[in-house]
């Protein structure tokens, strides 16, 4: 079984029950941009307009045949988790969110759903999570920036949300945000080159230095795009374990990580295989963004990587941890 394990998805269900009950989110603002929708929350500026390929099943079903995968583990769109909502309100857009989430994998039996939760409330954001769980989520995606630029997902009042985590042993996939506060970006493409990469590396290199990762083990931490870079930095970051006093071991926290393929190098992905093996690598495609990797499943044999880790990354490791029996494509 191929399993492409990052994916996004907005349900056109979800976009309709959106336009019918928006009344009842007063801090949601609706703004029709032709054919599409974006979203203002809480008088924040808008996202960007939803594109046709977050809501396209026929087209995302379409591709996944061409590309030989089986299944797809799907996400929302961090430009619509609505951290910027009040508490309440945040809560009830993800429990909307998450039930036509869950309907769309029923009604397509090639997606696994990711939940969202209401990260301005770790109390909140942990009674979602064990909701989720419980009506048969695997996991959840969340974004490196729960309360906005500067925000950090090691904060204090977040524990109560960790905890829920470790006790469901859930997948928590930390994706990056769209924008994290960094200007210099915002040019030559490099919002989706470099900065998507930025954010997500310091977001969880304070996970691992505070010591979340390896308190909250029997989560699964699923860091995107080859750990963020993460790999990379390990000899500086053991380095600043030795010389800076009262941190994690960033080593340790390495090595409980999980990541995906999209790294678009068959040499970066060799070296991500070196540094945390191949057991915690799935392949993953961040479709329909263009950023992503249209043909993920090629990416671990052009490696050359052995048949065993290339059978893991294509499938194997990702129907073993989120439990996914075979299905006919």
């Amino acid at each position: 079984m191929i399993i492409d394990a990052h994916g996004h998805l907005v349900p056109g269900d979800l976009v309709a029950t959106i336009r019918k009950q928006h009344a009842g989110f007063p801090s949601l603002r609706l703004i029709d941009e032709g054919a599409s929708l974006a979203l203002a929350f809480a008088g924040g500026k808008p996202s960007r307009p939803i594109m046709r390929g977050l809501s396209d099943i026929a087209a995302r079903r379409a591709w996944m045949q061409k590309a030989a995968i089986d299944r797809q583990v799907v996400g929302g769109w961090p430009d619509w988790f609505g951290y910027e909502l009040p508490a309440a309100e945040g809560e009830a857009w993800c429990r909307l969110f998450n039930d036509a989430q869950l309907s769309a994998a029923r009604a397509e039996g090639c997606f696994v759903p990711l939940a969202s939760v209401p990260m301005q409330d770790g109390a909140r954001a942990a009674a979602v999570l064990r909701a989720a769980m419980a009506a048969g989520f695997p996991g959840i995606m969340i974004s490196t920036l729960p309360r906005g630029i500067g925000s950090v997902l090691d904060a204090p009042d977040l524990d109560a949300f960790w905890k829920a985590a470790d006790d469901t042993g859930a997948l928590v996939h930390i994706h990056p945000s769209y924008d994290a506060g960094d200007a210099r970006v915002n040019e030559y493409g490099l919002a989706n080159g470099v900065g998507r990469i930025s954010d997500a590396i310091v977001a969880v290199a304070r996970l691992i230095c505070s010591g979340h990762v390896a308190r909250y083990r029997n989560a699964k931490f699923f860091v995107p795009m080859g750990a963020a870079g993460l790999p990379f930095l390990i000899g500086r970051l053991k380095r600043n374990h030795r010389i800076t006093p009262g941190i994690a071991d960033p080593a340790e926290g390495l090595a409980l990580l999980y990541t995906d393929s999209i790294v678009h190098d068959p040499r970066v992905l060799r070296f991500v295989v070196e540094i945390i093996g191949a057991d915690r690598i799935m392949m993953g495609s961040d479709m329909p963004f263009p950023i992503g990797d249209e043909e993920p499943a090629k990416i671990a044999a052009a490696a050359g990587l052995d048949p065993d880790a290339v059978k893991s990354i294509n499938g194997g490791l990702a129907a073993n941890l989120l439990r996914l029996r075979a299905e006919i494509r």
